[in-house]
């Protein structure tokens, strides 16, 4: 508009978002020695930047244009939700990290929170993506399951025994590490009259379902393939299920980011302010 400022392209961000990852991701694989700690964050930043920015071309919203500081608060949110699965993994032995010992505790600390602040925003981006395509749509109307105080408390006790089991016989049971923060978290959000897993099952609707799996998986692959040629890295004990590999991860591994996708969604509703929940 003459004599003004012009307005903003809609999802503006997603070219900024497209050349850090570029950016980040050449310097991640060129360079030798330690170098992952510095560069982790801004790549998977501009990951982030970048699903928000193709869902806001795509639909003309997306978390960042719609909640602004909102966007924010799931990097906040984010680092102390994994910092739990590391906690959870002092018990498990599921993964450990190569190269960490060259920092020191406070450094090593700091350098992992602010990785671990860009998971949120990376899947909760991606899921919103996914609910805009329209292949997703196929989804809308399937069986209805309905969320009945007797299936809560089941769905709660559930959730417990998996926890306590896991802790008890972690080389057997660990991937209830992936699943038990549902069962515990969905009755959780209800009770706090927080939205759950269940509103939209309760209508037939599976797409949300489908967004969150879609997300884990898509977030999953680019987390392991990028972590190829990182310094640090992380690899995988996995008993019972180390083969067929791709990159540091099983096969059967990856069916562990749909779960996870969940426990995200359900752990940023009950952390956030209405107006900064990610929502499909």
């Amino acid at each position: 508009m003459a004599g003004g400022a012009s307005k903003p392209r809609r999802g503006a961000w997603l070219g900024p978002g497209l050349g850090l990852v570029g950016v980040s991701w050449a310097a991640n694989a060129a360079l030798d020695g330690t170098r992952t700690h510095l560069l982790f964050f801004p790549l998977w930043l501009g990951y982030a930047l970048a699903v928000d920015g193709w869902t806001a071309r795509r639909t003309g919203t997306s978390i960042l244009a719609r909640t602004g500081l909102g966007w924010a608060a799931l990097f906040a949110v984010s680092a102390p939700a994994w910092w739990l699965f590391e906690f959870l993994n002092r018990r498990l032995r599921n993964w450990e990290y190569l190269g960490g010992d060259e920092f020191g505790d406070l450094e090593y600390f700091l350098y992992s929170s602010l990785s671990f602040s860009t998971v949120l925003p990376a899947v909760m981006g991606t899921a919103e993506l996914v609910r805009s395509m329209p292949w997703i749509e196929r989804f809308a109307r399937g069986p209805r399951v309905r969320a009945t105080p007797g299936r809560m408390v089941l769905c709660f006790a559930l959730g417990v025994a998996m926890l306590a089991s896991m802790l008890v016989w972690p080389r057997a049971l660990y991937p209830f590490c992936w699943t038990s923060l549902v069962f515990l978290l969905e009755p959780v959000c209800r009770r706090l009259r927080r939205p759950s897993l269940l509103d939209a099952l309760a209508e037939g609707d599976w797409r949300p379902w489908m967004s969150l799996w879609s997300a884990g998986l898509v977030c999953g692959f680019f987390w392991e393939m990028w972590n190829v040629t990182s310094w640090p890295k992380w690899i995988y004990h996995t008993p019972g299920v180390e083969f067929w590999k791709v990159f540091e991860m099983p096969l059967l591994g990856y069916l562990g980011y749909l779960p996870f996708a969940m426990e995200l969604w359900l752990l940023a509703q009950l952390c956030l302010p209405s107006a900064a929940r990610p929502r499909l």
